[in-house]
């Protein structure tokens, strides 16, 4: 879910002064930069709390790289996150940061990929495929969010996973890597905990935030109640209202985009499906228009008027995704200003700056998202995140599905109170007692 972007119109970070690491960042940079005096090329784990300040932490690595005249890469999962992170870091290292990734114009590309290969910039921002930049003398490879699954590219050809990719690269260049996130993949948990990887942990937030309150809303329980209002539960209801009255933001969760999921006929149960993937087509509803697309191919097609096996009723769209919640939470709370941040609303790098810098100028109240709201945001205002289908998360067809869960889960909730304005999570949930959902409300 990336939308186009442009480096050339990234602006520099406004700073408030010189980098000041708190006692526990610098702790963490103390024990990794002893790790990175070994010449043997090492991995190392930064096991970070959401919110944490794990960036502070790669500039003064990366700081302390440059001042021994060795390069440095630092990946990130998704492009979508490399406006924020190359305004930042060009405010530190000014012109020699690139940036690289898929999204770029070839011209951009190429004049980036110039400026790396002449040695003009030895800080290289960037996505996936920036771990094949011509670097020389490469010193530290930050891989940021390392469990993102979108490390790993499995069409088109090279298939390949960076994250692996760079621990490879760093061997056969003697550097190191540091492999960043609060919710580590099985793998490097496995690897750090048997002594193959070094490890440190920032275990608290930065300044006077404190980690968020998970609540756990029964589904189940609301909707014998009667305590259920479309896709909402009254418990989640009621503190999106304290919030706003208060004049703080509130982020929703729903990690399915469009109307609803499917159509399906209620006479003889026909769903549409695409011709080429023989996968559901999900209704979108924008606007005055309604559609089927498929979230694979991109083929689209037109709702028919009836059902095309019985002819007998109309169909009736199945399941919620974040257009309906943004329909329904507009139409709970009329006052309240609602936006929505997925790949449909996003279609070109202005209208994600647009949806974005609205956000932190509190110009909306209620962000409706995907996983593109999970990770990479600093929202001071957000003091409330609701999960409104954690069941879908979890009981995917997928083998990864209870750690992919609960790392989204943690993920998102790690974007409220992330200021003094003490933080809350409503999971919204019809199975309580699940264990991902336990070890997500613990933080465990």
């Amino acid at each position: 879910e990336q939308p186009v972007l442009r480096c050339r119109e990234i602006r520099p970070a406004k700073l408030n002064g010189p980098l000041v690491l708190s006692p526990d960042q610098q702790r963490c940079y103390d024990g990794l930069a002893k790790q990175m005096t070994q010449e043997n090329p090492g991995v190392a784990l930064l096991r970070g709390v959401t919110g944490s300040g794990k960036t502070s932490v790669y500039i003064k690595l990366i700081q302390t790289c440059l001042e021994t005249g060795r390069s440095t890469l630092l990946l990130v999962p998704e492009i979508a996150l490399t406006p924020q992170l190359l305004g930042l870091m060009t405010a530190y290292f000014g012109a020699q940061v690139a940036v690289l990734h898929s999204r770029l114009s070839p011209g951009e590309r190429y004049d980036e990929w110039r400026r790396i290969r002449l040695g003009k910039a030895r800080v290289v921002l960037g996505a996936r495929s920036a771990v094949f930049a011509p670097l020389e003398n490469i010193r530290l490879i930050v891989v940021d969010e390392e469990h993102d699954a979108s490390y790993k590219q499995s069409d088109p050809a090279p298939r390949y996973n960076a994250r692996d990719c760079a621990v490879v690269a760093a061997s056969l260049f003697g550097g190191h890597v540091l492999l960043g996130s609060a919710t580590p993949s099985l793998e490097t948990w496995l690897n750090a905990a048997r002594g193959k990887y070094g490890k440190v942990v920032l275990g608290e937030r930065y300044g006077e935030a404190r980690p968020p309150r998970i609540v756990i809303s029964d589904t189940l329980r609301a909707v014998k109640r009667g305590e259920r209002k479309a896709h909402f539960n009254k418990q989640l209801l009621d503190v999106i209202g304290e919030r706003l009255d208060r004049g703080e933001q509130v982020m929703l969760f729903q990690n399915r985009r469009g109307f609803s999921p499917y159509v399906e006929c209620p006479e003889c149960g026909w769903t549409a499906r695409c011709p080429n993937c023989n996968v559901t087509l999900t209704y979108h509803r924008g606007g005055s228009s309604e559609r089927l697309v498929c979230h694979y191919c991109g083929h689209t097609e037109a709702v028919p008027v009836k059902c095309p096996a019985c002819r007998v009723t109309d169909l009736a769209p199945r399941g919620f995704g974040t257009e309906k919640v943004e329909e329904e939470i507009a139409r709970l709370f009329p006052r309240a200003r609602v936006a929505r941040l997925d790949r449909d609303s996003v279609t070109s790098e202005r209208a994600f700056r647009s949806i974005v810098a609205g956000f932190a100028r509190h110009d909306t109240d209620i962000l409706v998202g995907t996983q593109m709201i999970s990770k990479g945001f600093d929202f001071e205002g957000v003091s409330l995140v609701g999960i409104l289908n954690a069941d879908n998360l979890v009981n995917s067809p997928d083998f990864r599905a209870a750690e992919r869960a609960f790392q989204l889960m943690t993920q998102v909730a790690g974007r409220a109170g992330r200021r003094a304005v003490p933080g809350e999570v409503i999971i919204q949930t019809s199975d309580p007692a699940s264990p991902v959902i336990r070890q997500v409300a613990a933080s465990d």
